[in-house]
């Protein structure tokens, strides 16, 4: 049955070589779009982040954790989370600084 199927087609109907790739090449140009780039800047966002951090900045661990930055060294940073309780955290732990986003809504507002 399907002998005859294939033999009832047109002679060259098969569609050539670029268009059986442009399928491929759409999702891939959608997944860069939709899934690739902002994976990217968001992580070039968080890198920065981690670059501006300071001492006495107020941050957010990944965890959940609040405290005051007391000592960054190159991948390590001392936290103290309680009056005379200090914990360390792997640096790309931190998630958000909080004293920088209040002074930034403070900036914008005057």
């Amino acid at each position: 049955m399907f002998d005859i199927a294939y033999a009832q087609s047109a002679p060259g109907a098969s569609p050539g070589p670029i268009m059986t790739l442009i399928p491929f090449v759409l999702i891939f140009v959608i997944m860069y779009f939709m899934v690739i780039r902002p994976q990217q800047k968001k992580s070039k966002e968080h890198q920065e982040l981690l670059n501006k951090l300071k001492r006495n900045d107020e941050v957010m661990t990944s965890g959940g954790i609040y405290g005051k930055v007391i000592d960054l060294k190159e991948t390590v940073v001392t936290l103290e989370v309680a009056p005379n309780v200090r914990i360390r955290v792997h640096r790309p732990q931190i998630s958000a600084v909080l004293t920088g986003e209040k002074a930034a809504t403070k900036e914008g507002k005057e």
